[in-house]
């Protein structure tokens, strides 16, 4: 099954690492990433160059997103983060936008998500998504 990595774990998997070892998220991306199994989305790929103040660190990390090509968003998909918005706030359980834009995509395209963001465990409760559990060792 194809995987869309979620920010979250792509922040724990690239920052800088001063003292080993690796968080575990880091090598399962790897594996996911030598397997072919990773995707991306336009959303995920702009949080993650956002906020990166040194040029040369900025262009190296688009570099090395540009190895992992967009998978499209389309209109049904927005309508659908709405429709699982509606959802979620009928039970109590608040979202970004950005959040359940990647739930719609991760449900059209059948994908599992791989975040260590805990808020997609309460979307998961109101919709069908599949959560890849960040593994304690790979």
């Amino acid at each position: 099954m194809r995987v869309l990595i979620d920010t979250s774990a792509w922040s724990v998997a690239l920052r800088r690492q001063t003292t080993a070892p690796r968080p575990p998220v880091a090598a399962q991306i790897e594996a996911i990433i030598r397997d072919g199994r990773a995707v991306i989305v336009g959303p995920i790929r702009q949080e993650l160059l956002s906020g990166i103040r040194d040029p040369h660190q900025f262009e190296a990390l688009r570099n090395h997103l540009r190895a992992f090509p967009d998978l499209s968003i389309a209109q049904a998909d927005h309508e659908l983060a709405a429709e699982v918005s509606n959802l979620c706030r009928r039970k109590g359980i608040q979202g970004s936008g950005v959040d359940l834009l990647i739930c719609a995509v991760a449900i059209r395209a059948e994908l599992a998500i791989l975040t260590t963001d805990q808020d997609f465990k309460r979307y998961a409760t109101v919709v069908d998504l599949r959560i890849l559990p960040v593994e304690a060792t790979v």
